[in-house]
């Protein structure tokens, strides 16, 4: 598996496939790698379309190097607009899974020219203000971070101070987001982690006019069962097929 290489980050692994139109880049949530079920799913199916993807790592994550508990969101952020700018050519179609979906709008306001769409799952920006209670914020100043049990595998979710103050300092909703490129958001109703309130926030506070939220009323967190996956390939394909 390529590598993308910097002197002063951890090297990114990530899996690209040349092909016509914008690239799909899938940007996972926390905690989480190219090998997710949709990142797989998007993949075989731009492959059978002869479509660009390209699937990574954030570093500390999957097979990059570096240590999970030393990356912030900002780092995150950049090692996605490292591959943007040293690793695909042309316009780009962003497709943001949680924490994702928070990044792929950090990378949209940094590289406006290059983003041609946005297609956020259950996308959480902001998670680092509305996700954390007093406990917890007491936790991360008192101990520098916190560990919680993941209802998503075994491995524990760790949250560092620096993360969080990253987040903090990266918040988008309680502003105008100035992005104009469209945008897709799909979020299940039944989502016990990110509410779906967040993607109604999320619409309104962007720019952009070409803006459509899907609310999937039996939908959980992740939207990965065969008809949610059905549904992002299908809201990519119509975006992507949109003059």
């Amino acid at each position: 598996m390529p590598r993308f290489t910097r002197p002063d980050r951890p090297a990114i692994a990530y899996d690209y496939r040349p092909g016509r139109g914008p690239v799909l880049m899938f940007l996972p949530g926390y905690m989480s790698d190219m090998t997710g079920s949709k990142a797989l799913a998007l993949d075989q199916w731009a492959a059978g379309q002869g479509r660009a993807m390209l699937r990574l790592d954030y570093a500390g994550c999957g097979a990059s190097e570096g240590r999970f508990e030393d990356q912030t969101l900002a780092d995150w952020r950049d090692d996605v607009l490292a591959l943007i700018d040293h690793v695909v050519a042309g316009p780009v179609l962003l497709v943001g899974s949680s924490m994702g979906g928070w990044l792929m709008l950090l990378a949209a306001l940094a590289r406006p020219d290059r983003i041609v769409g946005l297609v956020g799952i259950a996308a959480a920006p902001d998670f680092t203000e509305w996700g954390f209670d007093a406990a917890a914020r007491g936790a991360l100043v008192r101990d520098g971070r916190i560990v919680e049990p993941s209802g998503y595998g075994d491995a524990a979710y760790v949250t560092t101070r620096a993360f969080w103050d990253s987040g903090q300092a990266a918040r988008l909703l309680n502003d105008g987001i100035a992005i104009d490129a469209p945008v897709r958001l799909l979020h299940g109703q039944a989502d016990p982690d990110v509410p779906c309130a967040i993607a109604l926030r999320l619409a309104a506070a962007l720019r952009s006019a070409d803006v459509q939220t899907l609310l999937i009323k039996d939908g959980d967190h992740r939207l990965s069962r065969p008809q949610d996956i059905a549904l992002l390939i299908a809201t990519v394909a119509r975006l992507l097929d949109t003059p």
